[in-house]
C-alpha cells in the first residue's frame, strides 16, 4: 500500500509503502546491509520487543549484514554488551556504531580541523541513574567553573561531571542555567547523543539532544555526533562495505533515523510504535498507524520514509510473537 506526502522544500511527491512485517521488505528488496536503531526498534531499554530476536535471526539467514547505529552516549562495545544482556546474539551483527563512539574517536584522534581547535578543559554533562560516562583515555580535564572551560561535552541530562570523576546529580533546568553561562563565553559544545528523547520501558526520557537544541537556540555552537548527521551512516556503510543503494536504515525517530537516512541518500523504514506512538494515536504494541497521521507527521518533521511498519517483527502476528 502506498501513501503520498509532499515535501515543502522540493514540492515533489514522496511515496512510502506500508508493510505488515519485515518479511515483506526482506523478500521484495534484498538489501545487503541493514542499519538498525536499538531503542524503540529492537528493545525498550529493559527488554526486547516481541518478535525482535527471531526477526534478526531470520534476516541473518538471508545473508544480510546488520549494523546497530545508535545515538547512544555509550561506546560501541558497551552497546554490544547491553544487547547481549537483553538476550540478543551479538554474532548476528557485524558491529555497532554509536554517537558516543564517534565523539570519543574524534576527541581522541583530533584529526578533524574542528576538533583539533578544541582545548582540553570541559564542562561535562553526564548521567547519574544510568551511570556516568568515563572520559578515560581522552586526556581531558573536567572543570566545574565555566570560566575555566574550553568546551561543553554533553553525554547525559542527569548530572554534572566533577574533576574527581564522580557525578553530581542535577536537574535539567539547572544544567540549562550552566549552558547560559557557557553561551556568554562563546564556548562550543560536543553532543555525544543527539536524541531529544528515547523510549525507556514504554516511557519517554529526555536525552542530551534537548540540551544541545537549547544551546543552539541560545546562540551556542554545537557539534552533533550522530543521527541525523550523515557521519554515522557513512561509518556504517564503510563497516558493511556497501554503498547507499545497497542498504536500509530502520528506526523509530522521524527527525533522527529517517531524516538522517534521507540526508545520507539511503532507503529507510519507519517503525511507528516507538517515540512517535502517542503522536500517531497508538495505544498498544503492534497497532498499525493511520496513513494520514503518518503523512502529517512526516511533513511536520520534513522526514520521509521509504517504508512504514508497526514494529520490527517478521510478520505482524502478536500472538506468535508473545509465545517466543
Amino acid at each position: 500500500m502506498l501513501g503520498r506526502c509532499s515535501v515543502p522544500s522540493s514540492n515533489e511527491i514522496q511515496l512510502f509503502r506500508s508493510l505488515n512485517g519485515i518479511q515483506q521488505l526482506s523478500e521484495t528488496r534484498h538489501f545487503k546491509a541493514w542499519f538498525l536503531d536499538q531503542f524503540g526498534v529492537l528493545h525498550d531499554g529493559k527488554q526486547p520487543y516481541p518478535g525482535a530476536i527471531s526477526t534478526l535471526e531470520k534476516l541473518a539467514t538471508s545473508g544480510a549484514k546488520m549494523v546497530i547505529i545508535s545515538n547512544s552516549s555509550r561506546r560501541a562495545s558497551t552497546t554490544m554488551d547491553k544487547m547481549k544482556s537483553l538476550g540478543f546474539d551479538p554474532s548476528l551483527f557485524i558491529g555497532a556504531i554509536t554517537s558516543g563512539e564517534l565523539a570519543y574517536q574524534h576527541l581522541q584522534r583530533r584529526d578533524d580541523s574542528w576538533f583539533a581547535k578544541l582545548g582540553r578543559s570541559c564542562i561535562h554533562m553526564t548521567w547519574n541513574d544510568r551511570g556516568a560516562i568515563s572520559l578515560e583515555g581522552l586526556g581531558l580535564q573536567v572543570v566545574e567553573n565555566v570560566e575555566e572551560a574550553d568546551f561543553v561535552l554533553a553525554h547525559g541530562t542527569e548530572a554534572l561531571g566533577l574533576p574527581s570523576g564522580a557525578a553530581l546529580p542535577m536537574k535539567l533546568e539547572d544544567l540549562q542555567k550552566i549552558l547560559e553561562l557557557c553561551v556568554d563565553r562563546k564556548i562550543p559544545m560536543v553532543v555525544a547523543n543527539p536524541d531529544f528523547v528515547t523510549v525507556e520501558a514504554r516511557a519517554l526520557r529526555v536525552m542530551p539532544g534537548t540540551l544541545a537544541a537549547t544551546y543552539e537556540k541560545l546562540g551556542g555552537e554545537v557539534k552533533w555526533m550522530g543521527k541525523p548527521d550523515k557521519i554515522i551512516y557513512k561509518s556504517a556503510m564503510a563497516m558493511a562495505g556497501v554503498d547507499a543503494s545497497d542498504c536500509i536504515a530502520v528506526g523509530d525517530s522521524l527527525h533522527h533515523d529517517i531524516k538522517g537516512a534521507n540526508v545520507a541518500g539511503i532507503q529507510s523504514a519507519f517503525i511507528t510504535g516507538g517515540i512517535h506512538a502517542t503522536e500517531l494515536g497508538l495505544s498498544k504494541f503492534g497497532e498499525a498507524a493511520d496513513q494520514s497521521s503518518v503523512h502529517a507527521l512526516a511533513l511536520k518533521y520534513d522526514a520521509h520514509p521509504s517504508y512504514v511498519l508497526p514494529s520490527f517483527m517478521w510478520v505482524c502476528d502478536l500472538q506468535a510473537a508473545f509465545k517466543e
